[in-house]
C-alpha cells in the first residue's frame, strides 16, 4: 500500500487533536472557574500541552504498528511495552517542559502536585492514551487496505473493460466482413459508385474499429460516427427490408461512453431481427439525457425473439450488461423489454 500524501492527511489530523484539545479545555474550564481559578488560560495550557504532544506521539507510533504488524507476539509485545514506556517519558516530560516555560515566561508559580502522585497519575493516562492511539492505528490500517482493494477491483475493472472492448473489435470483423466483401464483389459489375461508397464505408469502420480497440471510452458522437458505417453497409446488404432512424440530442452527443458500446446490440439487432424477418424492420435509435442520466434506446419492429422473456436476453446482452458492471457498477442499466411488433433495448448510464 502506498503512504497517504503528507499534504492529505496532516491537515486533518492536526485539526483533528486541536479539535479535541478545545473541547477538553472548555470543559476543564468550567470546573477550573468552580474551583476560583483566577488565570482562564491555564486549562488551555493544560490541555493543548498534552495533545499537542500526543500529535506529534501519534505519527511514530503509526510507524511503529506498521513495523510490526508483521512479527510475532511475543516481538510485538516487548516493542510494545517499551515503547509504552518511552511514549510515557517523553509525553509526561515534553509536556511539562512546555507548562514551566509558559509559567516562567508569565511570572506565575506552577505547583503540579507531589511528583509521585503526578508521574502516576499520568501514568495510567498515558498507557489509556497509548492504547487508544494503536487501536486507531488498527483501524486505519484497515481502512487503508479496503482503500487500496477498491482501488485494485477498480482497476481490475477498467481492465476488464477494456478487454472486452478490444475482444470485440476483435469480433465485429468475422461476423460480417465475408458478407460484405462477397456484396462489394456482387456490386461492383452493377454499380461501380455504390460498390466504391461500401469499400469507404467498410474502410471507415474497420479504422474507426481499430482506433476505438486503443481507447477505453470515448464520446456518444464518435461512438454514432464509428455505428454509421456499419448500418450504411447492412442497409446496403438488406436494401429496402432495413430502415434506420435516429433521434440524438445535442447533449446527449458529449456524454462519454465506453468504446464500441452500440455495435454489439446493433449487430445482434439486425442478425436476430432483420436477418430472419422477410419484411421490412425499422431500427431505431435514441439517446437524450434526463436527470443527470443518459438514456439510450433502441428500437426494433421485428418479431421479439424467445430470449426477450424475462428480459434476461441471450449472450449478447449479458455480455453487455457485464461491461457495463465492470465499468459503473450498479449505477448502469440494460433492459431488454418485448414491446408491440418488437423489442426494445434501454441502456441507463450516469452521465
Amino acid at each position: 500500500m502506498q503512504a497517504l500524501p503528507l499534504r492529505r492527511w496532516l491537515p486533518p489530523y492536526l485539526l483533528l487533536f486541536a479539535g479535541i484539545a478545545l473541547l477538553l479545555s472548555l470543559s476543564e474550564l468550567q470546573g477550573y472557574l468552580r474551583r476560583g481559578g483566577t488565570r482562564p488560560w491555564e486549562p488551555f495550557l493544560w490541555e493543548f500541552s498534552s495533545l499537542t504532544l500526543l500529535a506529534l506521539l501519534g505519527m511514530p507510533m503509526y510507524r511503529l504498528h506498521c513495523a510490526l504488524r508483521n512479527r510475532p507476539w511475543l516481538q510485538q509485545l516487548a516493542a510494545h511495552l517499551f515503547g509504552l514506556l518511552l511514549f510515557w517519558l517523553v509525553h509526561t516530560g515534553g509536556m511539562f517542559a512546555i507548562r514551566f516555560g509558559v509559567y516562567a515566561l508569565a511570572s506565575v508559580p506552577y505547583e503540579p502536585g507531589p511528583w509521585r502522585s503526578v508521574l502516576l497519575y499520568e501514568a495510567g493516562k498515558d498507557a489509556v492514551s497509548y492504547l487508544t492511539i494503536q487501536l486507531l492505528c488498527v483501524g486505519l490500517l484497515a481502512w487503508r487496505r479496503d482503500q487500496h482493494r477498491a482501488e485494485e477491483l477498480d482497476r481490475t475493472r477498467r481492465e476488464l473493460a477494456e478487454a472486452q472492448a478490444a475482444r470485440l473489435a476483435d469480433q465485429v470483423q468475422p461476423h460480417f466482413l465475408f458478407n460484405t466483401l462477397n456484396l462489394i464483389a456482387a456490386t461492383v459489375h452493377e454499380d461501380a459508385r455504390k460498390a466504391d461508397a461500401l469499400i469507404c464505408d467498410l474502410a471507415s469502420l474497420l479504422r474507426q474499429t481499430s482506433n476505438a480497440q486503443q481507447r477505453a471510452e470515448h464520446s456518444l458522437a464518435e461512438e454514432l460516427a464509428l455505428a454509421k458505417p456499419f448500418l450504411a453497409l447492412m442497409q446496403a446488404r438488406f436494401g429496402d427490408r432495413l430502415r434506420v432512424s435516429m433521434d440524438i440530442a445535442a447533449d446527449a452527443e458529449r456524454v462519454r461512453v465506453p468504446a464500441l458500446l452500440l455495435l454489439a446490440p446493433l449487430e445482434n439487432a439486425i442478425k436476430h431481427d432483420v436477418a430472419l424477418h422477410r419484411g421490412a424492420v425499422t431500427l431505431h435509435l435514441s439517446a437524450h439525457l434526463r436527470d443527470g442520466r443518459l438514456r439510450i434506446e433502441l428500437h426494433n419492429s421485428g418479431f421479439a425473439p424467445a430470449s426477450v422473456e424475462g428480459g434476461e436476453g441471450g449472450l449478447g446482452l449479458r455480455n453487455l450488461r457485464l461491461r457495463l458492471q465492470a465499468r459503473y457498477g450498479q449505477a448502469a442499466q440494460a433492459e431488454l423489454k418485448a414491446q408491440t411488433g418488437g423489442t426494445c433495448l434501454r441502456l441507463e448510464l450516469p452521465a
